[in-house]
């Protein structure tokens, strides 16, 4: 949402007047919609509700809603590390048994030591923290209390959100949760010398993101299949990328040419196995994605593709430098031109 609807919290003033041109006289909207966004440090229910709270909105997919079909980790210890109500939004997603940083800390207290002189009243947990007690997770197989030693097999990792950077209000982007990884990358890589493993990649532009959207969108629509998804974003490297990732997955998912799994390792690196999710009914339908890059957040036209150069590459480690995948279909100023454009092409008006 952000750098498409909002700019911090701020609603774009485009916005609002998109969504007078998606909804009937009667306040529905006149085909199925679903909101994609890499937060994650809230329950989607209270996104949905903030949204609600300067649109009508309904159904929102965060980047760590996937998680839902990855049931075999349900079931499994996980620690969770990041923003906002964790252990609520892991129970939530059916994660049963649930430790976070902090619980961590408090139980392992000599652990920590990045803060002097702050035993009694340990501030806010930081990203020092986090890498801290990630890399003693990781490197103890699970067991933090012991001593490093890697181990011949390294614990699965899930990732939710790689974005490097998103917009807020400050005139230039802000680090994003892709910039964690790449310092937690960084110190596994500097204290093994191996790469650090992911068990899975979510969020945009996860392929797993979009058919959980697409699924959405599929619900919304009472089972009916979908002929054209549209994918409106700011984000060259996460919502461009996805959106032509998963285009193309659907070109060749309908000329039966490749397996779920092949693809992901084509799109997202031979490094990233996609953990393939238990639910059948997230088998795609819709025929194409049409990727449309609004230039109300972080993309900016006058800086040109300089985020996706050979040079300057901010995607994440495991995205293959593609230049196909994001250049978008559409460019257009902000989400009302975008809503104009997909309504012309669908032959779609509003009632109002």
């Amino acid at each position: 949402s952000d750098g498409v609807l909002l700019r911090g919290g701020s609603l774009i003033p485009a916005a609002r007047r998109a969504f007078r041109k998606l909804l009937d006289r009667n306040n529905n909207f006149l085909f199925p919609v679903v909101f994609v966004t890499n937060a994650g440090s809230c329950q989607r229910h209270h996104k949905a509700q903030q949204l609600s709270h300067l649109l009508d909105v309904q159904q929102v997919v965060l980047s760590h809603s996937p998680l839902r079909m990855l049931k075999s980790f349900h079931d499994k210890c996980v620690l969770v590390s990041g923003q906002g109500p964790l252990t609520d939004i892991a129970n939530s997603l059916g994660f049963q048994k649930v430790v976070n940083v902090e619980q961590l800390r408090e139980h392992h207290p000599l652990l920590d030591m990045v803060e002097h002189g702050t035993r009694p009243k340990p501030p806010p947990i930081r990203w020092e923290t986090n890498l801290q007690l990630l890399i003693d997770v990781l490197l103890t197989n699970g067991s933090p209390a012991g001593m490093h030693a890697l181990a011949a097999s390294q614990l699965p990792v899930l990732a939710c959100n790689i974005d490097l950077t998103w917009m807020a209000e400050a005139p230039s982007p802000r680090f994003g949760h892709g910039m964690f990884l790449l310092c937690l990358e960084s110190v596994y890589r500097k204290l093994t010398g191996r790469e650090l493993q992911y068990e899975a990649l979510l969020g945009k532009p996860s392929l797993l993101t979009y058919r959980y959207a697409e699924r959405q969108l599929r619900l919304q629509n009472h089972g009916r299949k979908l002929s054209t998804v549209y994918a409106i974003g700011d984000n060259l490297m996460t919502d461009i990328y996805g959106a032509n990732l998963y285009d193309r997955y659907l070109s060749q998912q309908h000329a039966a040419m490749t397996t779920t799994t092949k693809l992901v390792a084509q799109g997202t690196g031979s490094q990233v196995t996609m953990t393939v999710p238990e639910e059948e009914e997230l088998v795609s339908a819709a025929a194409q994605c049409r990727s449309i890059l609004v230039c109300t957040g972080v993309y900016n036209p006058s800086d040109g593709n300089t985020a996706v150069s050979e040079s300057v590459f901010h995607g994440h480690r495991d995205l293959v430098l593609d230049l196909e995948l994001v250049e978008p279909h559409h460019v257009v100023e902000d989400v009302e031109e975008a809503v104009d454009l997909l309504l012309q092409r669908e032959n779609l008006t509003s009632d109002l």
